[in-house]
């Protein structure tokens, strides 16, 4: 058994309203930058005790799906590091 540290990174799918990401856009325009798009994410660094890095992947998926991420509208990526 070994420890692993990971990184999830939690975001709204395309199409859905982020009104933290437009709040920041339009306060960033007034400071004078001419933005784009920007989007909002969340990063969770989350170490745990698994069998194997595939072991802890899967687990850190599972906690994803279960609580840091709704699949309505949330896309996310896991990465053991």
């Amino acid at each position: 058994m070994g420890t692993y540290n990971s990184e999830v990174i939690v975001g709204l799918k395309e199409g859905v309203l982020d009104p933290e990401a437009e709040t920041i856009k339009r306060s960033l325009e007034r400071l004078g930058y001419d933005l784009k798009f920007i989007k909002s994410k969340k990063l969770f660094e989350i170490k745990l005790d698994a069998e194997s890095e595939e072991d802890a992947k899967e687990k850190v998926n599972e906690m994803t799906k279960r609580l840091l991420a709704n699949p309505t509208i949330h896309e996310y990526k896991v990465d053991i590091v």
